[in-house]
């Protein structure tokens, strides 16, 4: 029964799907270069994070945490617009190479600042240089991947790679958080952590080398040769501005930008209230340490959830228009945030891993709908204003937070405004859009066929 059952699921079209996915020589490498990559970023993130947040010298205020997170997402928004435009010009896989190589010494120079017990200024600069410089490696990957992956077959790959590499990037800081639990989170603890970062960026540089350096685009047309580099930088802002204009016609991308947009600053609200509530409300005696290993137990049910999403949306957006999967998914997220105002721990457990689901469900459709209806010469600037918009906004709902919530974490009213928030942003988004293309799987042309007919 059992083999029958295993037999009847490598035969299902998920399984087809991913095989063929998996079977492309180029994904495969790209995959293992953002694979190494992230287990890198789930690294620093457990040795940046633990020093800053659960250090058992500091208790994070609202405005402290809303700074800290600030350093480490506004990077992914300042540079992202930027990215973009060379994206859309230099060899992506030069992009890939150079990036990691870079990232890897200043995160060394990090491990340095960490181990010296130094928390100000000179850390936070080396950590937004190297954030700012992993922007053109996470915004490169996206840009690529139509280049490894024909376009029937984007949801799933789309699936697969940011969601494995999602849970890579748990997994790290998983064993990142327990590294530095078992040595008693020290500061020589954390260094060793955030130096470990600095060795998968290092490999994974080595990785992207493996490459041609054509592979990965952009396509240059004949008739649009590639501008020399003084007048792209010269360009910058034109080239994101008509990133903008061309993606204002396109209401597809436009509405799913919109979607993550929503999404995320709620998101950012409910973790910085988790933050604070893990280290000032639940364990505030004074042991960062317990409080950071409970925290943890969030981050891995979220990954859960990150996970399942993967398995989750090939199949159910062969059934329904990824817009109605985007709406549910947020609408979903509303219902769910209402736990919250129980406040304890095993509600924010649920909450972390519904969260992580549906986020991830929700990027996964977004990034599908962006690559299928975007020309590849806009390409690359569509990625960085999603990720602008990703990064951006969680920022900004942390520092919403900031001002209202208490030092403790504990707020009603914003726990009402999360729940009233994904609800508004679902309705939003499910408003019908005039001049919208059909769903995909209705029975009429698919999203990426009427965006090359109406760019032809």
């Amino acid at each position: 029964m059992a083999l029958r059952a295993v037999s009847r699921l490598s035969r299902s079209p998920a399984a087809l799907d991913l095989r063929s996915v998996l079977a492309e020589r180029g994904f495969r490498r790209l995959f293992a270069t953002r694979l190494i990559s992230q287990a890198g970023d789930g690294a620093y993130t457990a040795g940046f994070g633990a020093y800053v947040f659960f250090s058992a010298t500091t208790y994070p205020n609202p405005a402290a945490a809303a700074s800290a997170f600030a350093v480490l997402y506004l990077p992914y928004s300042l540079i992202g617009p930027f990215a973009g435009v060379f994206i859309d010009r230099w060899s992506r896989r030069q992009i890939l190479l150079v990036s990691a190589l870079v990232r890897a010494g200043l995160v060394a120079l990090t491990a340095l600042l960490v181990l010296s017990g130094q928390l100000g200024v000179p850390l936070y600069v080396s950590a937004l240089a190297a954030l700012g410089v992993n922007r053109f490696f996470l915004a490169s990957l996206s840009a690529a991947l139509p280049h490894v992956v024909p376009e029937d077959k984007l949801v799933m790959a789309n699936s697969v790679a940011p969601t494995v590499g999602g849970i890579v990037t748990s997994i790290a800081g998983i064993i990142g958080v327990g590294l530095r639990l078992l040595l008693g989170g020290g500061h020589g603890s954390a260094a060793v952590i955030v130096l470990a970062a600095g060795v998968c960026y290092l490999l994974a540089g080595l990785t992207a080398a493996t490459m041609r350096r054509d592979l990965l685009g952009p396509a240059q047309q004949a008739d649009r040769p590639a501008e020399p580099l003084s007048r792209a930088l010269r360009e910058v802002a034109r080239g994101l501005a008509a990133g903008v204009a061309y993606l204002t016609r396109r209401r597809g991308p436009a509405a799913a930008i919109g979607a993550i947009g929503g999404y995320r600053i709620l998101y950012g609200i409910a973790f910085l209230m988790s933050i604070l509530l893990y280290r000032n409300y639940f364990y505030p005696a004074g042991n960062g340490n317990a409080a950071l290993g409970h925290f943890t137990l969030v981050v891995v049910v979220s990954a859960v959830g990150y996970g399942l999403a993967a398995v989750v949306t090939p199949p159910v957006t062969r059934r329904l228009a990824k817009e109605t999967w985007i709406a549910l998914l947020l609408a979903c997220s509303g219902a769910v945030a209402v736990a919250g105002a129980t406040f304890n721990q095993v509600s924010f457990l649920i909450i972390g891993f519904v969260l992580g689901l549906t986020g991830q469900g929700i990027a996964i459709s977004a990034t599908t709908i962006i690559q299928e209806q975007t020309d590849d010469a806009y390409r690359g600037r569509a990625f960085a204003l999603y990720d602008m918009m990703f990064n951006g906004v969680f920022v900004i709902g942390a520092i919403i937070a900031a001002a209202f919530i208490p030092v403790d974490g504990k707020s009603y009213p914003l726990i009402a405004a999360i729940a009233i928030g994904y609800l508004l942003v679902a309705a939003a988004y499910a408003l019908p859009r005039p001049g919208s293309s059909p769903a995909a799987g209705d029975g009429t042309d698919s999203p990426s066929a009427s965006a090359q007919r109406s760019s032809s």
